[in-house]
């Protein structure tokens, strides 16, 4: 009974308990509600006190900047109002410029308006002037026709036939003059193809340029150079290429032959075989090789001495043998090499004077004959030749051009050629650069006397510098200064036209007036 009742009780008072707690919790929670909506209200407040305070700072500031920009607007509104007073004033400026120039140009265009008007008026009389004239002209053309008894196309017609035989005199005597002028050339051109034809083939020094004699040490060597039946001779002429005369000249064999290249390795091997004494086809073929060798490198040794002298480098080894090839080839009775390299720097000193490449002129001077070491074996003129062995061996343009041209066989396409014809013909018609038989240069002499000395006037005539100058002293009363200029020109064209002669001759007619008093 206890034990129920005190559960009962503890139930009751847990109930209680219970309640109570749930009482308090109910006020502690209604108490934080209303402390949480003070607070809230509180912080309520202060946001609104906040806003207000954030509200008057921002209107503040609002107002400053408005004043601010306002202020700003006012600047530049000030400042535009004066940029455009000063533009104002300008345009003004401007426009009085326009308004006197617009008056400048009213002005002008009534000044060309009054002169238009007085051209106008001109043109009038000038054409009424025109016409006044034609009509005089019309009227002089009547009376010359009545006086003349022929009318106008009548007079048209015979002045025309006149002017047409006139013409036809003129053409024909200008025809004739070119058909003699063209004859005269014609012929002057055949005799120097006929002249250098044979120069190259035979001429005055034949003899002497084309036959080598090597001396025997007795008349028993001749048996045996001609060996038995004539073997050793046919094996030397067949070796060589060159002919062996064995005659009645005493102690000497004769060696001919036209290739001096040739010439020389069979005068070598001659010389070599009698100074050695064996003698038969077996020894002369080898000494003769060996003497070929022994000559290819005396050619190569003076093409290199010739290029060395003139102080070009870089030519082809082949072009460089051929020019050693020229040691042994004369032209003119005129040793080819060194006219080639006297050459070279005549044509280098003209190219320096006249501010060219002295080295390319003397390599084109240097080469120009470079066609003469094989003209014998290949057909055509030697300056043609050497212009395409220049080519073959890379030669450049200019230089191919200046070797060929320098005859005028073909056309010059630089200054090097005639640079290049100019130098040969210094270095070729110099006084005793070429053998000359001294019945032709005292003819040659007597003959620029005998042309000067035909002119009227004319009181001394000298032929100098072996030909080259003829000096012609007239005399002052009868010749002017004028026709002093006249007699140089008529005398000059008189020598070309009446005298064949290598390069060109200066004509000098000098004229002066001597007073002689004399005092006792």
């Amino acid at each position: 009974m206890v034990t129920w009742t005190s559960l009962v009780v503890g139930l009751v008072v847990g109930c209680l308990l219970t309640v109570g707690v749930f009482l308090i919790r109910r006020k502690q929670h209604r108490l934080q509600s209303e402390l949480d909506r003070n607070t809230a209200e509180r912080i309520l407040d202060e946001a609104r006190r906040e806003a207000g305070a954030i509200r008057q700072d921002a209107e503040i500031e609002a107002k400053d900047g408005i004043l601010k920009a306002r202020a700003e607007f006012e600047d530049d509104i000030r400042e535009t109002r004066r940029d455009l007073q000063s533009l104002e004033r300008r345009l003004l400026g401007r426009e009085e410029v326009l308004d006197k120039r617009l008056e400048g140009l009213e002005n002008r265009e009534t000044g060309l308006s009054n002169r238009e008007g007085a051209i106008e008026k001109k043109e009038q009389a000038v054409g009424e002037k025109e016409m006044e004239t034609q009509r005089l002209v019309d009227e002089a053309k009547q009376r010359l026709e009545i006086v003349a008894g022929i009318s106008r196309e009548e007079a048209k017609k015979s002045l025309m036939e006149e002017m047409f035989e006139e013409a036809r005199y003129d053409s024909a005597r200008r025809i004739r003059v070119m058909e003699e002028q063209a004859r005269t050339e014609a012929d002057r051109e055949a005799k120097k193809m006929i002249a250098l034809a044979i120069a190259r083939l035979a001429g005055d020094f034949v003899t002497e340029r084309t036959v080598s004699v090597v001396s025997l040490p007795n008349d028993e060597m001749k048996g045996r150079i001609i060996g038995r039946e004539g073997r050793n001779i046919r094996a030397l002429e067949a070796a060589t290429g060159i002919d062996l005369i064995v005659d009645d000249t005493p102690e000497s064999v004769i060696i001919s032959g036209h290739n001096p290249i040739r010439r020389e390795i069979a005068r070598m091997s001659l010389e070599t075989l009698i100074s050695d004494g064996r003698i038969h086809p077996g020894r002369i073929e080898e000494v003769v090789r060996r003497c070929e060798r022994e000559i290819d490198d005396v050619i190569k040794e003076a093409g290199q001495k010739a290029v060395f002298d003139v102080g070009v480098h870089g030519i082809h080894p082949e072009l460089v043998k051929l020019l050693g090839r020229l040691k042994f080839r004369y032209s003119y009775a005129q040793n080819v090499l060194l006219h080639s390299i006297e050459m070279a720097f005549i044509c280098g000193s003209m190219a320096a004077e006249l501010g060219l490449n002295e080295k390319q002129a003397r390599r084109a001077a240097l080469l120009h004959d470079i066609g003469k070491a094989v003209d014998h074996e290949v057909e055509g003129s030697h300056a043609i030749i050497g212009g395409e062995l220049a080519r073959k061996y890379g030669e450049s343009p200019k230089i191919v051009n200046a070797i060929a041209a320098h005859h005028e066989e073909v056309r010059a396409e630089t200054i090097l050629a005639p640079l290049v014809d100019a130098a040969d013909a210094l270095s070729g018609a110099r006084p005793g650069a070429r053998r000359e038989m001294l019945e032709t240069y005292v003819r040659r002499l007597e003959e620029l006397e005998r042309i000067s000395n035909s002119f009227k006037g004319v009181e001394k005539s000298y032929a100098v510098q072996a030909g080259r100058e003829l000096r012609i002293i007239v005399q002052a009363a009868h010749v002017s200064d004028d026709e002093a200029a006249s007699m140089a020109r008529a005398v000059a064209k008189k020598v070309e036209n009446e005298m064949a002669y290598p390069g060109q001759i200066k004509v000098t007619v000098i004229r002066e007036t001597r007073a002689v008093e004399y005092a006792h």
